[in-house]
């Protein structure tokens, strides 16, 4: 999100706001703190008096009044805080009065004290400590005046008390513990049993804040790696590798962000001449199928990988194995029919990359040993359905297809190409192409790719990281998943991936 560390900003919020939290609750506005909390108001009814006999009759007699709609509530008074609450404490302007639990609409017909926490606090709660029962407001509120008891961290007492309603119907409101402690609060608690409010609502907060860094996460893309370029990058030239350059590209940009790929490849030549009449351009490569040659002296070569290709034949001539040599004349057209190396009486059809192709100059140089007969430009197409000897074809893609469709043919590839397209594939002195046989020379029919650029190349350029990342750990596997060998191999001897070589 433009730069701005939301995930970190969310990380120190989610860790400030309970530390906040803490030191708000416990040190500050909690140090000390009294609580109450009303374990029981309930209303008396003549069920009770069935079931224990006597006991408003002999209430009435000893007030002397008439009583009805009595309850009985029990109030828990504690020191909920983290501070003892010292009698001193108590914020009240009477002597020993600390604090007034309130009963609206009800008056006190009787209390009592209970189970104390610490058998201690029976002194502070005796009949001279201060605790007596008044109405207030015209005889509607009903108030019971607590003394200022000292509390230890958890101790508590309990107040029950008897009350009968002075005004009004229906549910009673709910007693209310008034007073003010110093540096502290009084406040109604809840039940220990359950989630306290401030808890569910820190956990509420901490869930809300994971739940917004996996949606940054989710929504945001993680930040490059540091060997990452951005920018825009024309990749040109070799048809044969272009699967290869193609993978590697998409790849780089799943793990880099603002890298843009563009292709344009028609040919080892065209490339070439594409980066040499553009100029010092870092955002233009091309690829190239063996060395430059001297008509390009600003063009720098970055040798990539030791490269394999083959010999692949028309499927129904149920050739399998070709010697160089038989390879050799095929192409300089001294065998002219298939019978002549085992397969059918069938004419042989030559199915060539057209002049200045990467992949045309390997073959001629590895396998015939320098150029073949000049030959007037045919193609293909125009020969399918003739008695034409021979054909020319720009990229590989349109070599493949040649030779699958047309009887008789033979042509050249690079090997991976080759086996993805289901070629009939040829080994060469009965030897197979693979990396190994590349590597140790045995498998005749390999050449070394090299990108170009036009100049030195900036070093935080797209062109120059691509390539970077090309030789180094994770291009170096993409390039042996298509059946290359980097350069930068152990494998490889260094003068092999010479532009002289």
């Amino acid at each position: 999100m433009g730069g701005f560390p939301v995930d970190t900003v969310l990380a120190l919020i989610g860790i400030a706001v309970p530390i906040a939290a803490f030191f708000w609750e416990f040190v500050f506005v909690g140090r000390r703190r009294l609580g109450y909390r009303v374990q029981m108001d309930t209303p008396v009814t003549g069920e009770v008096e069935a079931v224990f006999p006597g006991v408003l009759t002999r209430l009435r007699e000893d007030r002397g009044t008439e009583l009805r709609d009595l309850s009985i509530v029990l109030v828990r008074i504690e020191n909920s805080g983290t501070s003892t609450i010292e009698s001193a404490d108590y914020l009240a302007p009477v002597p020993r009065v600390g604090l007034h639990l309130r009963f609206p609409q009800r008056r006190v017909v009787g209390l009592a004290v209970t189970e104390l926490s610490d058998q201690d606090l029976a002194d502070s709660l005796g009949p001279n400590s201060g605790i007596g029962v008044r109405e207030d407001t015209g005889g509607h509120i009903g108030v019971i005046d607590l003394p200022k008891v000292p509390l230890n961290r958890g101790d508590h007492y309990k107040i029950l008390a008897i009350l009968q309603r002075s005004e009004g119907n229906g549910e009673y409101p709910a007693p209310v513990l008034l007073g003010g402690i110093k540096r502290g609060r009084v406040t109604e608690t809840e039940s220990r049993t359950g989630v306290s409010r401030i808890m569910l609502a820190l956990i509420t907060f901490l869930v809300l804040v994971i739940v917004v860094q996996f949606v940054v996460a989710a929504v945001e893309p993680p930040p490059n790696p540091l060997d990452c370029a951005t920018g825009k990058l024309m990749v040109v030239g070799s048809s044969a590798f272009e699967p290869v350059i193609r993978d590697a590209a998409s790849r780089y940009e799943k793990r880099c962000a603002g890298a843009e790929f563009a292709f344009d490849f028609a040919g080892t030549e065209r490339g070439l001449d594409r980066v040499a009449e553009a100029g010092a351009d870092p955002e233009l490569l091309t690829i190239s199928d063996g060395a430059k040659g001297r008509g390009y002296p600003a063009l720098l070569p970055r040798p990539l990988a030791l490269s394999l290709f083959t010999v692949i034949v028309h499927p129904d001539l149920g050739i399998t194995d070709l010697t160089a040599a038989q390879i050799a004349d095929l192409f300089t057209g001294r065998i002219t029919n298939w019978s002549q190396v085992g397969g059918p009486d069938r004419a042989v059809v030559l199915v060539n990359r057209t002049p200045g192709s990467g992949t045309r100059n390997i073959f001629e140089r590895r396998l015939l040993g320098g150029a073949q007969p000049e030959r007037p430009h045919q193609s293909c197409t125009a020969i399918k359905d003739t008695a034409g000897t021979y054909c020319d074809v720009p990229v590989t893609r349109d070599m493949h297809k040649a030779v699958a469709e047309i009887p008789g043919a033979i042509g050249y590839s690079e090997f991976s190409e080759a086996r993805e397209a289901r070629m009939r594939i040829v080994t060469i002195d009965r030897i197979a192409a693979g990396r190994q046989q590349g590597i140790d020379r045995s498998y005749p029919f390999w050449g070394v790719e090299y990108a170009y650029s036009n100049g030195d190349l900036p070093a935080d350029s797209l062109a120059a990281g691509f390539l970077h990342y090309l030789t180094g750990s994770i291009g170096a596997e993409v390039l042996r998943a298509h059946g290359n060998e980097p350069c930068g191999s152990d494998l490889i001897e260094p003068r092999r991936c010479y532009p002289e070589s």
